[in-house]
């Protein structure tokens, strides 16, 4: 489950927990001043509202267990959600712990180990060559995707806990204060900043930017998402995805936190207010906006977009016009992911560690298999018909579909 954060550049890390109605506050170290809430429900060991239990029901689809790995310490303490990314054939994954890994698709065999020295949260960028993470001390390592050698290091001045987006000869780090820094690829030199500010309360856990023919679109945790230009990061336009409105700093949270995906020259972005928006690319003109969302990235599928929640329901809207298909409640305050898809069916995954399939055409329940016993925050990734999640222990599992 998304945990909320209260950031201030004066004040320390500030962690708070949930227990009833009754906020307790516990103080803890971390760059910039950033506090959490955790535990939407109450403490640890009890609630007063109970997840779902999964409802039997006969699979549609066969899911096939490929493999599982130990790849580090996870990020069960952190309040995050490390993703792998895949790219050549290759599960490149990272962990708080500093771990790097490399591993083959297909049988989870290691291709290359890495040790970064430092804690890791945003999970692993990959693309011209480069494999990038980013680390809760403000550390970009830059390592060869192909051999996992070190080819540089930079700085931000605040925690990363996003993957870094790397492309167009360029890396782009969103830290955790709001920043975004654009590095040269092949050197590692800083090539320009973006500040934008900050709500007083915001959910912990930020997605990558996505690129663009020469632009890069940033969710933001004031609940707007914004196109910036590639060369030097001169804002293009900003749409407002929800609108940070409320009684209280819980109700005004309606942080951008899922990568907005492009898809065509549409940009589909979703908030933690629970709105979704369609926006034209090139001009940013808003296409349509639909009253349901959460904090993780939407899935786009050819005619429809999946999103899930803050409190677990998933739904199919419709590309077109925003107009909710389906809902299915059978995930509620189960910590859902966000969402991927993979051929017909939307994959997500949940607190316990379970891996559910959705049909696409009416989001009944096709298939459900587990990936260890811890949570996963991240939204599952799919690459050559194969799902990979990554839970918070450092454990990732591999499933094939259809076969």
């Amino acid at each position: 489950m998304n945990h909320p954060s209260r950031r201030s550049d004066r004040s320390p890390h500030i962690a708070v927990r949930a227990l009833h109605a009754v906020l307790a506050l516990a103080l803890a170290g971390g760059l910039g001043g950033c506090s959490t809430v955790k535990g939407w429900f109450g403490d640890d060991k009890a609630s007063p509202v109970e997840p779902s239990a999964l409802a039997e029901f006969a699979p549609s689809l066969s899911v096939t267990p490929l493999w599982s790995a130990k790849v580090g310490n996870g990020d069960a303490g952190v309040g995050i959600g490390q993703a792998p990314v895949v790219e050549g054939g290759h599960v490149y994954t990272a962990t708080v712990s500093g771990d790097v890994r490399a591993l083959d698709l297909q049988t989870g065999r290691v291709a290359w180990a890495y040790e970064a020295g430092t804690r890791l949260g945003g999970g692993p960028g990959v693309g011209d060559g480069l494999l990038v993470v980013g680390g809760l001390e403000g550390d970009v390592i830059a390592l060869d995707a192909a051999t996992g050698t070190e080819k540089w290091r930079a700085k931000v001045g605040n925690e990363v806990i996003a993957a870094p987006a790397v492309g167009q000869g360029r890396v782009f780090v969103r830290s955790n204060d709001g920043r975004v820094t654009a590095f040269d690829a092949a050197t590692g030199e800083r090539r320009w900043f973006r500040n934008h500010d900050m709500p007083s309360l915001t959910v912990r856990g930020n997605d990558a930017p996505a690129l663009g023919p020469g632009v890069v679109f940033v969710g933001n945790d004031d609940g707007s998402v914004a196109m910036l230009a590639i060369d030097d990061g001169r804002p293009l336009w900003a749409v407002p995805v929800a609108q940070p409105e409320g009684r209280t700093e819980f109700d005004r949270m309606a942080d951008v936190d899922g990568t907005p995906v492009l898809d065509g020259s549409a940009v589909f972005a979703t908030s933690y207010k629970r709105r979704t928006v369609a926006i034209d690319g090139p001009n940013g003109r808003p296409v349509w906006v639909a009253e349901h969302g959460g904090a993780g990235r939407p899935a786009v599928a050819s005619d429809r977009i999946v999103v899930a929640e803050p409190d677990g329901g998933v739904f199919g809207l419709d590309k077109q016009s925003g107009a909710a298909l389906w809902r299915q409640p059978g995930l509620a305050r189960r910590g859902v992911t966000g969402a991927a898809i993979v051929g017909e069916h939307a994959v997500l995954a949940d607190f316990e560690g379970y891996v559910h399939w959705l049909r696409l055409d009416n989001g009944d329940f096709a298939a459900r298999s587990r990936a260890g016993r811890d949570a996963v925050r991240a939204a599952p990734v799919v690459a050559d018909g194969v799902v990979v999640v990554q839970n918070v222990d450092g454990g990732v599992a591999a499933f094939r579909v259809g076969q």
